[in-house]
């Protein structure tokens, strides 16, 4: 990061901070030199498997991104962090005895990533204009809970729902780190009304008879940025101090190793 911003940004217990970029503003010739600078050799391996330039260009941002923004809070450089992947294939710093926990997302003109300290995240955003069949996707995936509610909403509000389940469900199963391991018609996500056109946190978690879980442990949360991106959040609170009500949010715009905002919520123009 540059000198414009003096202090980084402070991490509680009882917080949780979702960082965001765009990709498509990542354009500049020296910047992306910088970036490739920060891979290891495996990671440039994997990000030069992409057939398409921009899907290759994506993957450079996203671990230029997740590097950096990790680097706000411990004194490590971004090209110094190491990765591995947990027991279920989750990315993990490998230095386990740092207190930082993230998960990372990314689709179409956004990257997003969750982090906190202590407890299990995950998060996922989803591109919600590509095409897709949601009420046959739903009724092959979701729990009957939800595809219930799904069918009962009115034609135009059914693929905005459907996003809201979609990436909650993905949250959670991130938050474990155990992917599709987990049937995604094993739990069902309560959405309830908001106050705010921004986000939605009144939303609750219930399990089926198959799935040995506490919904007290959870918190969820879903984003609408603008018309085209989902966001969503789950946090299992392995902190007994903290209940599943008290996290905070904080929100951070950036262009990784250039700079970073603060923001009131997702903004993306």
């Amino acid at each position: 990061m540059n000198n414009l911003f003096y202090t980084k940004p402070s991490l509680k217990a009882d917080q949780y901070h979702l960082w965001y970029t765009k990709p498509q503003l990542c354009h500049d010739l020296d910047l992306l030199q910088r970036y490739k600078k920060l891979l290891t050799a495996q990671e440039t391996e994997k990000q030069q498997r992409y057939i398409f330039e921009k899907d290759r260009h994506d993957a450079l941002v996203t671990r230029a991104f997740i590097r950096d923004v990790l680097s706000q809070y411990m004194p490590k450089s971004p090209e110094d962090w190491r990765f591995t992947k947990g027991e279920q294939g989750k990315p993990e710093i490998l230095e386990p005895s740092l207190p930082i926990r993230f998960n990372i997302s990314h689709t179409k003109e956004l990257i997003v990533c969750a982090i906190t300290l202590v407890n299990d995240i995950g998060c996922d955003v989803e591109y919600i204009e590509r095409n897709s069949d949601v009420l046959a996707i739903a009724d092959r995936f979701f729990s009957k809970l939800e595809t219930k509610e799904l069918v009962g909403l009115p034609e135009s509000e059914q693929r905005s729902r459907f996003f809201d389940y979609w990436t909650l469900k993905e949250s959670y199963i991130k938050a474990w780190g155990q992917g599709l391991s987990i049937p995604l018609s094993d739990f069902s996500f309560l959405i309830g009304e908001s106050n705010s056109v921004k986000q939605n946190e009144n939303i609750n978690l219930c399990f089926s008879a198959k799935r040995e879980d506490d919904p007290k442990a959870w918190k969820s949360w879903v984003f609408y940025p603008n018309q085209q991106h989902r966001v969503a959040v789950s946090i299992r609170s392995v902190a007994t101090h903290i209940k599943s009500d008290d996290y905070k949010i904080r929100y951070f715009e950036t262009i990784p190793l250039i700079n970073y905002q603060e923001r009131c919520e997702i903004i993306l123009e």
